[in-house]
């Protein structure tokens, strides 16, 4: 297994609608991060006024060192699964994050910067169940960190879910990584900046 590479403090925002799994998918890839990659890990949620169909975010702030503030302000990456969620923390991203779209969804991105899959067709068309969306975001995410072991990530997703619902949800995870892999390819190593990737 690789080493855990030093985090300095690495802020992620998960946003959208209710009803996209964004809390579910906070909660997944933290515990992921926690017990199989050894970080400290804090998260934070919020709902809009109606859980479905309203806002819904889910913060994770990723650290080899104590975490000394929880909440994340300056955001190394923003996964945006609509437009409304994107156009509201989009600011809050900092130079040099990166930012990760639902494209189907977000008509109109903030910047020509981002990298962006169709993760609701995606899951409906070839894993055959909608519900399955934020684990193929999970699994795409895998591929784009460079932080996170991928078969650590999914033997955490695993370990979490009912068991008849686990082999979707590895299908699921299995696509997002191998299609971010393809379609996002050596871009994806050119998002981060040197004092992430690389922390003494």
């Amino acid at each position: 297994m690789k080493s855990q590479q030093e985090l300095n403090r690495f802020e992620i925002r998960f946003s959208g609608l209710g009803g996209q799994g964004i809390i579910t998918l906070g909660k997944v890839m933290g515990q992921g991060l926690a017990l199989g990659h050894g970080y400290n890990v804090t998260q934070t949620q919020s709902y809009g006024p109606e859980a479905r169909g309203g806002s819904s975010r889910c913060d994770l702030v990723v650290s080899s060192q104590p975490i000394s503030y929880p909440k994340a302000e300056s955001l190394d990456l923003l996964v945006a699964l609509s437009q409304e969620a994107c156009n509201a923390y989009y600011p809050y991203l900092k130079p040099g994050g990166a930012l990760v779209l639902e494209s189907d969804l977000v008509k109109q991105p903030p910047t020509n910067k981002f990298l962006g899959l169709p993760f609701s067709a995606l899951a409906r068309d070839k894993v055959g169940v909608a519900q399955a969306m934020n684990t193929v975001v999970l699994g795409a995410l895998a591929y784009l960190l460079p932080f996170v072991n991928q078969s650590v990530m999914r033997k955490s997703l695993e370990s979490t879910l009912p068991a008849k619902i686990r082999a979707v949800n590895v299908k699921a995870f299995n696509l997002g990584h191998r299609l971010a892999g393809k379609h996002w390819g050596e871009n994806a190593g050119q998002v981060w900046r040197v004092e992430d990737t690389e922390h003494e």
